[in-house]
């Protein structure tokens, strides 16, 4: 990999450059944030087949990237599987898929330079409604949102000791997860569904506030967070308790993450 030039886009998806992110703190990058891929390691990525699973054609075709985010991309789906037995997949640099349905977000700085035109999303043949539009949403907000990364959050997360989920999911996500639920009439999963609860109720921390990377700040938002959905939480169980990925309170899985 190459030696990351101090102008340089900064490898955590911040958009700042990297002198004015993580230069003298690369310790909190992840291994898969670090520098950029050779066009040989690119290459594995995005000469894989195009796959068209679940509703991925169909979404993908109802979608005008262009209009909506100002941003002229095009979306290949490649599949997980054949993806994850590439020796660039780690899963720590690419966030947690959505387990049972199987959907990942490919960090961008893989297929730039054998694919500067189109984002990749790898997917399972029994991908889902709600995980694929939870993929769509994370692209659409690297796009014309908060512009972050997804998947490179854990050292931030585990270093202000906050669930990382509280900076994966921005209010700029919540928003996009909000416009692809009613365009294409998506039942949500149980931890969309939390999501858009706290969208809704103007409780994600905002995408410029995670750039900032101040901690006091980001602890302060996450706390408020877990104040919130501890006050909801029997409105929450009642209205998540039959969807698909229930698993209990997520009050308490949440307060576990941000003690690990």
């Amino acid at each position: 990999m190459k030696k990351i030039g101090r102008n340089d886009p900064c490898p955590c998806g911040s958009g700042k450059k990297f002198k004015h992110c993580h230069l003298g703190k690369e310790d909190e990058l992840t291994l898969e944030g670090m520098g950029e891929f050779s066009p040989e390691m690119g290459a594995e990525i995005t000469t894989l087949p195009n796959v068209w699973y679940g509703r991925s054609q169909e979404m993908t075709d109802g979608l005008d990237i262009k209009q909506l985010t100002g941003v002229a991309a095009g979306v290949k789906f490649i599949d997980l599987n054949e993806y994850k037995g590439l020796p660039v997949f780690d899963q720590r640099g690419e966030g947690k898929e959505k387990e049972g349905s199987g959907g990942v977000f490919v960090n961008v700085l893989k297929t730039k330079t054998t694919d500067p035109d189109n984002l990749y999303i790898a997917i399972s043949p029994e991908i889902g409604d709600s995980a694929l539009m939870h993929q769509l949403a994370h692209l659409l907000d690297y796009l014309g949102g908060s512009k972050l990364m997804p998947g490179l959050a854990k050292p931030l997360s585990f270093d202000i000791g906050i669930p990382v989920e509280h900076i994966e999911h921005p209010h700029e996500f919540g928003y996009w997860l909000d416009y692809l639920q009613n365009k294409f009439d998506v039942q949500l999963d149980a931890d969309d569904t939390i999501i858009s609860y706290l969208y809704k109720n103007e409780m994600l921390i905002k995408g410029t506030d995670i750039e900032k990377q101040d901690k006091v700040i980001l602890k302060s938002k996450s706390d408020r967070i877990m104040r919130f959905l501890s006050e909801k939480s029997t409105e929450i169980d009642a209205f998540i308790r039959e969807l698909p990925g229930y698993i209990g309170s997520r009050v308490r899985k949440e307060g576990k993450e941000g003690k690990s």
